[in-house]
């Protein structure tokens, strides 16, 4: 045998980076019922805290063997209570005096959806590029840091400041995107650690500068930071009563520029064609290396624009829990909205009102506000494994529907 059979005979060692961005593609592409079913088992999930979590229900299992149908019916009751307060407090509180008054919970679910669209594009855009980018919450962090500063630090006609701190804020997040995207491109450093690394140094450096007689609110020893100026923040849409702003316009604005970037751009093509296989782009003549910067600074700049919303529209000061957990949460909404930018704002939409339904669900049903938190991080599990949630609903492996019909 020629050492060219014998090379051609050996079997090939795998490839763990291919191996990694097949899986993260095919969590990515899971098709839309598979989505919709992971968020169906994860409400189902959700009804069985519920039951546990019920005192009511808790009392009547004690004698379940002599009357079980009283068990049942806590539970039920347990159940329907639990996700009727989650739709009052999310979309439509029918106990309202008005209309007006009724809609406030959607306007609260869209406020507080609009930097996990944000940070959701961004996080979607890496996806998509091949990308596993963590380091949204340092992004949204500096995003924050960039626009309060400006906010609070100068007082400029209404439109130009605002202009200002929008553009810090991306600037911010682009920043803080682009020292993980030229670490991988020059020395093949993992955007996963680099990024993770950056996220806890964006959190001290938040509170590093809060400490500062600078970032304080003047005669406060809290850290906080003087408020925004009115110039500089994002306008309500409808009035006070309400805290809907047109940052959550300006997300969907986001949302469809980032459509046209993926699916119309020479720079989106791009980018798939490098998420679907670096090597066959290096020999169509694209430039990996660049692309993966270009990248990361886009990805950066949109989950900035989130903590510019956060900052400029919901909190208007800054604070050490500005970002929340929006940029770990965006990974879920990404991952929810299959990476496209229609997908990403439902996924957005779902998670603000799942958000804004918390407090309702613990006054009106006296549950506690964490069983929120367990349905979003199942949800979480379920995307992050779709053959579970097909072997759950019994339905068919693609692959092997597709070889069968091959």
């Amino acid at each position: 045998m020629s050492a060219a059979e014998a090379k051609t005979e050996a079997p090939q060692q795998p490839n763990r980076g291919d191996d990694a961005r097949s899986a993260l593609r095919s969590v990515v592409e899971s098709n839309g019922l598979v989505v919709s079913l992971a968020i169906v088992a994860a409400l189902l999930v959700g009804a069985v805290l519920v039951v546990f979590a019920d005192q009511s229900v808790r009392d009547s299992a004690s004698y379940f063997f002599t009357r079980p149908a009283d068990t049942l019916s806590a539970a039920w009751t347990a159940i329907t209570e639990a996700y009727v307060a989650m739709f009052q407090g999310s979309i439509y509180n029918v106990q309202a005096d008005s209309f007006g008054a009724g809609i406030k919970p959607l306007t609260n679910s869209l406020t507080f959806s609009a930097p996990l669209i944000f940070s959701g594009l961004g996080l979607g855009v890496g996806f998509r590029a091949g990308l596993f980018n963590i380091g949204a919450q340092g992004q949204v962090i500096l995003g924050a840091i960039f626009a309060g500063s400006i906010g609070f630090m100068f007082s400029l006609p209404v439109g130009i400041h605002l202009a200002l701190v929008v553009l810090g804020s991306v600037l911010g997040g682009a920043l803080w995107g682009f020292i993980p995207g030229v670490l991988k491109a020059a020395t093949g450093a993992h955007e996963v650690i680099v990024t993770i690394m950056l996220n806890y140094v964006a959190l001290y450096l938040l509170a590093w500068l809060l400490s500062l007689e600078s970032f304080q609110a003047p005669g406060s020893d809290n850290p906080k930071s003087p408020p925004i100026e009115a110039a500089a923040q994002w306008p309500k849409m409808f009035g006070d009563s309400y805290g809907l702003h047109w940052g959550f316009v300006a997300a969907l604005l986001a949302a469809w520029g980032v459509w046209w970037l993926m699916e119309r751009s020479t720079w989106g093509f791009t980018f798939r064609a490098v998420g679907a296989n670096p090597a066959a782009a290096t020999k169509a003549g694209m430039s990996v290396a660049t692309t993966y910067v270009l990248v990361m600074v886009i990805s950066g700049a949109l989950a900035g624009l989130a903590g510019g919303a956060q900052v400029l529209g919901t909190e208007r000061a800054l604070t050490t829990g500005i970002a929340g957990s929006i940029g770990f949460d965006a990974i879920t909404v990404a991952l929810l909205g299959r990476s496209r930018p229609a997908g990403i704002v439902a996924a957005g939409i779902l998670f603000g009102g799942l958000r804004a339904s918390g407090p309702t669900l613990q006054v009106q049903a006296g549950l506690p506000i964490d069983i929120v938190l367990v349905i979003q991080s199942v949800i979480v599990l379920f995307i992050a494994a779709p053959p579970l949630v097909r072997f759950l609903f019994r339905l068919p492996n693609p692959r092997l529907v597709k070889e069968v019909t091959a």
